[in-house]
């Protein structure tokens, strides 16, 4: 299973490496973290990890490392606009639950 980027977010990460003037991609990943276990993490990509794996959709790349692929397999992120709020979307099916807050998941 892949993880897949929607052309609006590939839009937004090529935006900001554009601002940036440097960098690869953007790293998805996952980390300890939160009431319920893992939280993502985004983070700009300067260098290829030995162990990514690289998603390459609509212009831009998505680099995942080995530790966290299997945690993200079929994900798709997302990025949107709601009133004053704007951000990544995860739709990961190996999600099980979320936090109250959001900012944490298990599965």
């Amino acid at each position: 299973m892949a993880i897949t980027l929607t052309q609006a977010a590939a839009e937004h990460i090529q935006r900001h490496l554009e601002k940036r003037g440097k960098g690869l991609g953007l790293r998805l990943g996952v980390k300890p973290s939160g009431c319920s276990g893992m939280s993502y993490l985004l983070e700009y990509v300067d260098d290829q990890g030995l162990d990514d794996t690289i998603f390459d959709q609509f212009g831009a790349r998505l680099y995942v490392d080995s530790g966290s692929l299997p945690y993200l397999q079929g994900t798709e992120l997302d990025y949107a606009r709601e009133g004053l709020n704007e951000g990544f979307r995860f739709r990961n099916p190996n999600e099980k639950a979320a936090c109250g807050c959001g900012e944490s998941f298990t599965v």
